[in-house]
């Protein structure tokens, strides 16, 4: 399968393009371990052998809002579902590059407080604009590992 079974810093730019495109917005958040690419694009190999990257659209609560309107039922669709059925596992864009995106929201990671203030951001063009990526800054992807650890630990 094309891109083998780790990701690199390419992977995160075509997270960025692709939900840039389908949802018309400027600005995509990376959460979970691949966002290390963000800041270490030669992060060691155990860090990045991952079968998905997860993302979101900064608009996704608008893009929800803008599509239910657009809806015979009015049935508001839900962002990081649209992601997973057209990016995610087993997806043509999966097939096409060996990893998918896991669609994801504002909750998924459990962040420390001022963690934007932090962020590491890359760019990159689609359709002659420049689009910027946001990663949680390394330390507080660590944070939020610990954070998602302490929750397993508490639940049986």
């Amino acid at each position: 399968m094309p891109g083998g079974p780790f990701r690199d810093f390419e992977d995160l730019l075509r997270v960025v393009r692709a939900l840039a495109l389908e949802f018309k917005t400027d600005t995509v958040f990376i959460v979970g371990s691949q966002a290390i690419l963000a800041s270490m694009s030669d992060a060691p190999e155990a860090a990045t052998e991952s079968p998905e990257i997860d993302a979101f659209p900064a608009n996704a609560k608008v893009w929800e809002m803008t599509e239910a309107k657009r809806t015979r039922d009015g049935v508001q669709p839900i962002a990081s579902e649209h992601i997973d059925g057209l990016f995610g596992s087993e997806s043509h864009f999966h097939r096409t590059h060996g990893f998918y995106i896991d669609g994801v929201d504002e909750t998924t990671a459990k962040l420390p407080r001022g963690w934007r203030h932090r962020a590491v951001t890359v760019q990159t063009e689609v359709e002659g604009r420049t689009v910027i990526g946001v990663a949680p800054a390394p330390e507080d992807l660590v944070v939020s590992k610990i954070a998602r650890q302490a929750v397993r630990w508490r639940d049986p």
